[in-house]
């Protein structure tokens, strides 16, 4: 397809330029329906750490073990990140309002579910139901953002809002999660939910108005068993690295049949009539770059988020309000550069200088956490490098998350939506088992050889290891920062026609 004239460039180029379709074309209400897609994107994004830091809290009163603590993380997680790609293609099978308000719902109702276990079965059938009906919802948010912003100002301007909310969702969830615990109770940081849920469907139910109608897909049910089955392996496995060796069965086995399963999926979305994942949605440059990049950066954030957590709590002492509160500098900072990049940089230069830049930057963040030690300050050793990732990351997801949706034919804006999420989820997951092995066994090798094991050398082997897992996400950060230099196209991206966002009526 060949790219129309510089002038009617969309999303991604120079402000003020729309595309020919959606000349003086506006969706009432848009910016409350970023508001209801924010509020329904923030529930999604928190709900991965918010329940980490009342799980102590839930295992005392529901008298439960360690190894049930993991399943309480995992079924979310295992449900969420498998079911995505379904979940992105029912959006465009039965329109993206009805799954949205279907997805919040049910979310709701889980929450709920899970708020008011009795019993350990109770609370992982929550979370694994939330993890379901979130499958539903985050894809269906997304796609609604590309089809409700289609000129190239406020497009920016919102693709930075959401990217912010993205980006900084784990850490607010740890704030969150701490002051629900520390006041309430645990049930709380579940129950929040619901509320959340009222609102953004009150606010999807007034503010989102149904999209004129395109072709509507076909179900891909061989390619819907292969994603969702390889998926929930991937997933799975790398959540087993947490509690078992790499070599016992439950991690290869699972990861190689995931491996498998994927491989297969791929080879028949070439020849389904109906596929799943349409391959015309990888096709093109920067959105493939895009996913590899969210993908990569998602795994590399659980490494600030995990083991800083661990630092500030365990080495410093902080209170689990405390800790969520030391991350805001670093969430303001991603919001204030989330829009620097959307709406000033990429804009005039393109993905390919300001993504590779960022990811450099929130890099040298990470680097420069490793020298923390037991007695660093927060202001002068915890407070810069936070800033500096802050600053990294706001330049990388918000214009990664816009370009992996931006022009997308539209009865494939679910899937293609559905993509992004999976490649944040299962980053995630695989950054978490990842960086937990890293730093136990970095952990056990510092004490094996600092003997005897008193508590001093204890504090340095915990130290140590958040600094190898540390290493490892800016590992992460740098290997993005390559693909973005080799992936992205220079300059501005311009739409390509027969794929402009469908208008709303």
């Amino acid at each position: 397809m060949s790219s129309v004239p510089a002038d009617t460039r969309v999303g991604m180029s120079k402000a003020g330029a729309g595309s020919a379709g959606d000349a003086g074309h506006h969706t009432p209400h848009r910016w409350w329906v970023l508001a209801v897609i924010g509020l329904a994107q923030l529930m999604v994004v928190l709900d991965g750490t918010i329940v980490n830091i009342a799980l102590p809290s839930a295992q005392s009163s529901l008298h439960f073990s360690n190894d049930g603590r993991q399943w309480v993380v995992t079924a979310y997680s295992l449900a969420f990140g498998s079911l995505l790609l379904l979940g992105g293609r029912l959006a465009d099978l039965f329109g993206r309002k009805l799954t949205m308000l279907v997805g919040l719902i049910g979310f709701a109702g889980a929450s709920a579910l899970a708020g008011a276990a009795t019993g350990l079965p109770m609370l992982i059938t929550g979370r694994a139901v939330q993890g379901a009906f979130g499958a539903l919802l985050a894809p269906a948010a997304l796609s609604l953002l590309t089809t409700t912003f289609t000129e190239a100002k406020e497009r920016a301007k919102a693709f930075g809002i959401y990217g912010a909310i993205a980006g900084s969702g784990g850490a607010i969830g740890l704030l969150l999660g701490g002051l629900l615990t520390e006041h309430l109770s645990w049930r709380y940081t579940l129950y929040v939910n619901v509320l959340i849920a009222v609102v953004a469907v009150a606010g999807t139910a007034v503010f989102v108005r149904k999209p004129v109608k395109a072709e509507r897909p076909r179900l891909d049910l061989l390619g819907t068993l292969l994603a969702a089955a390889g998926l929930f392996c991937i997933v799975y496995g790398f959540s087993n690295a947490e509690t078992h060796a790499w070599s016992n069965a439950m991690c290869w086995g699972f990861l190689a049949v995931g491996t498998a399963l994927l491989a297969a999926f791929t080879g028949w979305e070439t020849r389904a009539a109906h596929p799943l994942l349409p391959l015309r949605v990888l096709a093109d440059r920067n959105r493939a770059a895009s996913y590899l990049t969210v993908f990569i950066t998602g795994a590399g954030m659980f490494g600030i988020f995990l083991f800083l957590t661990y630092y500030l709590e365990e080495t410093l002492g902080y209170s689990p309000v405390k800790t969520g509160l030391a991350f805001l500098p670093m969430i303001l900072m991603l919001m204030v550069f989330a829009q620097l990049s959307t709406i000033v940089l990429v804009p005039r230069m393109g993905a390919k200088p300001v993504v590779p830049v960022g990811s450099l930057i929130a890099a040298g963040g990470l680097v420069w956490l490793t020298g923390l030690g037991l007695t660093s300050g927060y202001a002068a050793h915890v407070l810069p490098p936070l800033l500096l990732i802050g600053a990294g990351i706001g330049l990388v997801m918000p214009p990664a998350m816009s370009l992996a949706t931006y022009g997308v034919q539209p009865q494939d804006q679910g899937v293609a939506s559905a993509t992004v999420n999976t490649m944040q989820q299962v980053g995630g997951s695989i950054g978490t088992a990842l960086f937990s092995t890293f730093a136990s066994s970095a952990a056990t090798d510092y004490i094996k050889h600092h003997l005897p094991a008193t508590p001093l050398v204890q504090a340095h082997a915990a130290l140590h290891s958040y600094a190898v897992s540390y290493w490892g996400a800016a590992g992460f950060f740098l290997a993005a920062a390559v693909i973005g230099g080799i992936f992205y196209t220079r300059g501005p991206v311009r739409q390509e026609e027969g794929a402009m966002p469908a208008a709303m009526h």
